[in-house]
């Protein structure tokens, strides 16, 4: 039997803007480079785990990429099976709304939990068979989207972590229903969008979910018989529990500035008897570049400015960003315009520019016992408020201003 080849990938985040900057263009040199990858391996179904969009409400042009992006699949890969599954980010209604269309074209959207008429959870209807280049059935995939608090079974038992427990319920149904479709030879492919216990978080970009990350779910909810587990939520890629096939695939490009070091990759597979005999992590050039300088003092920032090396040649979309991180010792209320002067006519974005005040950081009643506080003439209240966010004390200028200001209030009281 021929080997069969999975394309793992979640977290796209199609529309999302990185301080007010569109992402579209970023977005889609990943998914022209992904077409790309997906003919060089000659892959056979491709999974997206979750967090197409980067809101409910995604906007036009994020829709345009994502449905551009299916259209163009299956017409270079017609036999390209395709499972699509919600993430917390995604509205799940919205994304299943053209499913009737986009099963005609081989693609398999899934956003919500579907049901018998009676209301019961039908686990069957997730499964979603996948195809080897010959056309014979090498995998059942069960498409498991995000679960949402109102999505899982009452819990009655004191016990047990109710949200964590009907999490459990529902995927044992849906392991099951997947196990019992899959014939000998086939391979048992899961997917879920959620916080495993154990994960490395980006906490800028990444939702809390389910009741907040305490309810983290345990490796062991995933069955030791799943060729692969595909899992979406976490932008960082990593393996779950000691699992190497209980997987984040991550996200295909940094999602926050902090995410800028660790790199972001789609997840190739590789299926042979039903088990999973290969996996390759295939690394997304970035269309984007970060520069990141922190916690220097105004002068050596300004410097490493002047110094930062850039291309003049890029296209304006493909600007590096910039963030840069002050430590001021002392009040500079022109260093924007300081920064912004050095930047001026060069080929990069400045995103954020923060500070990190050097003082003690103490407050009024930390550094005066509170009998003291109703004491303290004006000018100590000043100074003390002065160290809490700056080293040494204020600069003659700076107090007598303030004494002038002083002077004013008290006159017209």
């Amino acid at each position: 039997m021929p080997s069969f080849r999975l394309l793992h990938t979640a977290d796209w985040h199609l529309g999302q803007t990185l301080h007010g900057v569109a992402r579209d263009a970023e977005h889609e040199r990943f998914l022209d480079w992904l077409l790309d990858r997906i003919g060089e391996h000659r892959v056979d179904a491709l999974v997206i785990a979750g967090d197409v969009f980067d809101g409910q409400n995604p906007p036009i042009p994020a829709l345009a990429l994502f449905y551009r992006f299916i259209a163009r699949a299956k017409r270079l890969h017609p036999r390209l099976d395709v499972v699509v599954v919600a993430g917390n980010h995604d509205s799940a209604s919205r994304l299943e709304a053209p499913s009737p269309l986009m099963t005609e074209m081989g693609v398999r959207v899934v956003g919500t939990l579907p049901a018998l008429a009676d209301g019961v959870f039908n686990p069957a209807a997730l499964v979603v068979p996948l195809h080897d280049a010959d056309g014979r059935v090498a995998a059942r995939c069960v498409a498991m989207p995000y679960l949402r608090p109102a999505d899982l079974p009452m819990i009655e038992n004191e016990d047990v972590d109710p949200l964590i427990e009907g999490v459990r319920r529902l995927y044992a149904q849906a392991w099951t229903g997947g196990r019992g479709l899959c014939r000998p030879g086939e391979a048992l492919i899961l997917t879920s969008h959620c916080y495993m216990r154990g994960g490395a978080l980006s906490e800028v970009s990444e939702r809390k979910i389910l009741g907040g990350n305490l309810h983290a779910l345990p490796v062991d909810i995933f069955p030791e018989d799943a060729a692969y587990v595909a899992l979406g939520h976490l932008h960082r890629a990593q393996a779950v529990g000691g699992r190497e096939a209980v997987r984040y695939s991550g996200s295909p490009i940094p999602l926050a500035l902090d995410e800028e070091p660790y790199p972001h990759q789609v997840v190739l597979t590789e299926f042979a008897e039903g088990r999973l005999v290969g996996r390759e992590t295939l690394r997304v050039p970035r269309h984007v570049a970060i520069h990141r300088i922190a916690d220097a003092t105004p002068e050596l920032v300004l410097d490493r400015l002047r110094r930062l090396e850039l291309d003049d040649g890029l296209a304006r979309d493909a600007w590096p960003f910039l963030e840069v991180t002050v430590a001021l010792p002392e009040p500079r209320p022109s260093l924007r315009d300081e920064v912004e002067a050095v930047l001026a006519g060069r080929p990069v974005r400045l995103l954020k520019l923060g500070v990190r005040l050097t003082g003690s950081g103490e407050t009024l009643a930390d550094s005066a016992p509170p009998a003291d506080l109703a004491s303290l003439a004006p000018e100590e209240v000043f100074n003390r408020l002065y160290r809490r966010s700056h080293e040494g004390d204020p600069d003659p200028d700076l107090l007598a201003a303030f004494h002038e200001l002083l002077t004013g209030v008290q006159e017209t009281m």
